[in-house]
């Protein structure tokens, strides 16, 4: 493709490109350093990093921030140069201490969706760490970033649009994913694009817009371009790949997949999210449960009383390779990957699109 970059406030990604964050364990530090090393953004998921730590069960808390660190500098060692972040969930319980541990990492670029991150910039201020809030709406773009000029006198260094085929936690409501459309979600990109941009007039700087959810071409690529958006964040085309983090089993879960296979679940938590309909989802929707004996202390409005199952545990099981009793979230294309791929190759694939 002809030379397009992706600069957010002080730092420059030779491809625009990010690889999207996927917990639990999916995007460690081996694939953001992979990701980084080629030229794109790697972006390390903090949701439960900790789990292989030995005192994961009995402090969840302490666990994930050492783990935070081991992968961040494990990245850094594949990738000395590159743009390495960490997306951080704001229904995560104990938000602050992920934030602020990854600012004392110097960790160029925070992400942070499933919620609305009001108070991302408390932390942030001041230091040559980045922020970007995850919006799937014009009205929630507005009320962040017009709360963070009102509180904080501060912009977001780079938004991230995403749309109903994403994979994980989404956020629409159940009715919404039923009733949108390609041509209907357009016009809300549209819509949020136009309120970044006011900000942009304002603070006199570009803040660059990235659109996430089901990009898995370089078709849809070059649509997001053509909206005159400056770059895609890709999640699942970096599952398949040799330098994934997940297991070979996830992986392989990934390339047998039917496009019947993937379905919207209703998270322990509310929440809608897309996963693979496999043994476990399938008990799920005739109604049975799993009873909760440990809480991980993953997400701030988790009830483990209330729940039918610990989604910690299930993801846990997924990405260890028990891929008939775990979760195993997915983009909505994913289907599409019948192959194992080097980070390097799906990159191409995207961003060569002069061919």
């Amino acid at each position: 493709m002809k030379e397009k970059t992706l600069n957010i406030r002080n730092y420059i990604a030779k491809i625009p490109l990010i690889q999207g964050g996927m917990g639990v364990g999916v995007s460690l530090g081996g694939l953001a350093g992979a990701v980084a090393e080629c030229g794109a953004v790697g972006i390390i998921s903090t949701a439960q990093i900790g789990f292989r730590e030995k005192t994961f069960r009995s402090n969840p808390l302490k666990a994930n921030l050492l783990a935070m660190q081991k992968e961040f500098e494990k990245a850094r060692s594949l990738a000395r140069e590159g743009i390495i972040g960490f997306n951080i969930m704001v229904a995560t319980r104990n938000y602050k201490e992920y934030i602020k541990k990854a600012v004392e990492l110097k960790a160029p670029l925070i992400i942070s969706g499933a919620g609305l991150p009001m108070d991302l910039p408390e932390y942030t201020k001041g230091t040559d760490t980045c922020i970007a809030p995850i919006v799937s709406s014009a009205k929630a773009a507005k009320l962040i970033l017009k709360y963070w000029d009102r509180k904080f006198g501060e912009t977001a260094d780079l938004v991230v649009i995403e749309g109903p085929m994403a994979g994980g936690h989404l956020g629409f409501k159940y009715e919404q994913l039923e009733q949108l459309d390609a041509i209907t979600y357009e016009q809300e990109i549209l819509k949020i694009a136009e309120v970044v941009r006011e900000y942009e007039k304002q603070y006199e700087r570009k803040i660059p817009i990235v659109f996430a959810g089901g990009i898995h071409d370089k078709k849809q690529v070059r649509h997001v371009f053509s909206l005159g958006l400056d770059g895609v964040q890709v999640a699942s085309r970096f599952v398949t790949t040799k330098e994934c983090d997940a297991s070979d089993a996830y992986k392989d879960a990934y390339l047998h997949a039917r496009k019947e296979d993937i379905t919207i679940i209703k998270s322990p938590v509310g929440m809608p999210g897309r996963a693979v309909r496999n043994e476990f989802v399938k008990r799920l929707e005739k109604g049975e449960t799993k009873a909760v004996t440990q809480c991980y202390q993953c997400l701030s409005h988790c009830n483990p009383k209330e729940i039918p199952y610990c989604i910690t545990e299930a993801l846990i099981r997924a990405v260890s390779g028990d891929i008939k009793e775990g979760l195993i979230f997915c983009g909505g294309y994913s289907y599409m990957s019948k192959k194992i791929e080097s980070v390097k190759e799906v990159i191409d694939s995207l961003m060569n699109l002069d061919v």
